[in-house]
């Protein structure tokens, strides 16, 4: 059947001045950037408050590098002072999106958050030294931001940040009983999550806390010195390492000579894509479904098919050449054009955009969407050429 030639233009203007950020948390501050954009008009006050500090951004979330220290031979943690208009009242277990120029390009990716929140109270009884916050990154062979994150990464580097999101979330209280089951840097939300509980004094009598994690080897594990310290410290933290060159990956369905009450407790699982389909099936199996909550850091896809195409930005005015494999997200951002984004992974649907012409297909099923759809750009990719609406 014959592909319909219907074509949507999106005709948005880019020329209306940016939405401050965090004005809805700092009205007094807000009052005084209208005034000051009022008297500095055609350069907006964000331009010269730039040139006194880098983080006083009022068009986009910034950050400074203050240290990159190092947890295993092949992780580290990066501590990033958030800019004016960061909220640090986010929910343990959510995750930011960092941006970093590397060879005039600004590279985007997605980590959980491993410091802890900071409420308003705890923020004036803490002071400014509290304002800062951390994520951890593995660096991986395939990829390029992870590793100049982990080695290549100097103190004092301002990036781009996206705000705090995510479901896969600590709840407060937490419940009576809880489970976390992470491998490899999948202990990265949960860190946050177990510090928070020793921060709020929530870890309960013995056996409120059961912990199962796995990693290759000990040297392997991140936040090694500080889990061993948290267990030593309080009764209710119970942590099961596993160590799974020698001891080989955990077998879930024998999960109940591990946890034995594992199905009175909520789980919070995060790992790889292998452990966590295993643990989807035996909660469901056992029909405890809604007790199971998960983080993916990665998204299983279909087999490519089809050469690719040309994609055309419309709003950017930029056209690439692109492979059937590359997400439209990838794209754009290698092209230099600045891609809304959250998870990653066609979860969260921060990245829908309109698919003004041509076909796009998804890369998660190999189903193709036609011109007028809203598109996930970061599970998207070219079905031949095409024109998006960014």
């Amino acid at each position: 059947m014959a592909k319909n030639n219907i074509k949507v233009s999106a005709n948005v203007a880019d020329t209306v001045r940016p939405t401050v950020v965090g004005a809805k948390h700092r009205p007094g501050w807000h009052a005084l950037r209208t005034i000051a954009a009022r008297i500095t008009t055609p350069l907006l006050p964000d331009d010269y408050l730039v040139l006194a500090n880098p983080l006083w951004s009022a068009r986009e979330l910034r950050g400074r590098i203050l240290e990159v220290r190092p947890e295993t031979v092949d992780s580290a943690t990066i501590v990033i002072k958030p800019g004016w208009g960061f909220s640090f009242d986010y929910e343990p277990g959510q995750y930011i999106g960092i941006g970093v120029l590397v060879d005039g390009r600004w590279k985007w990716r997605s980590y959980s958050l491993t410091s802890t929140p900071v409420t308003s109270a705890a923020a004036a009884k803490g002071g400014r030294t509290a304002r800062t916050i951390t994520i951890t990154v593995k660096a991986m062979p395939e990829g390029f931001l992870s590793s100049h994150l982990v080695n290549g990464l100097e103190p004092g580097t301002i990036v781009r940040l996206a705000a705090p999101q995510g479901n896969f979330v600590l709840p407060d209280p937490a419940p009576s009983s809880l489970l976390f089951l992470t491998a490899g840097s999948g202990v990265t939300p949960v860190m946050s999550m177990l510090r928070t509980l020793v921060r709020r004094g929530q870890i309960g009598a013995p056996g409120h806390v059961v912990h199962v994690h796995s990693a290759p080897t000990e040297d392997d594990v991140m936040f090694s010195g500080e889990l061993a310290e948290l267990a030593d410290a309080h009764p209710g933290y119970r942590l099961i390492r596993r160590a799974t060159r020698r001891e080989g990956r955990l077998d879930l369905a024998r999960l109940d000579e591990v946890v034995p009450d594992w199905r009175e407790r909520q789980t919070w699982a995060c790992g790889p894509e292998a452990m966590l389909d295993d643990a989807v099936r035996v909660w469901k199996d056992a029909g405890l479904e809604d007790q199971l909550h998960l983080e993916r850091f990665a998204v299983s896809k279909a087999a490519v098919h089809g050469a690719g195409g040309e994609v055309t930005f419309e709003r950017s005015g930029k056209t690439v050449r692109v492979d059937a494999a590359t997400s439209l997200m990838d794209a754009g951002e290698d092209a230099g054009i600045r891609m809304p984004f959250g998870c990653r992974m066609g979860i969260c649907q921060s990245c829908v955009v309109g698919l003004v012409d041509g076909y796009v297909r998804d890369l998660r099923t190999g189903d193709e969407r036609e011109p007028g759809s809203r598109i996930q750009t970061c599970v998207s990719a070219a079905s031949g050429n095409c024109v998006i609406d960014a």
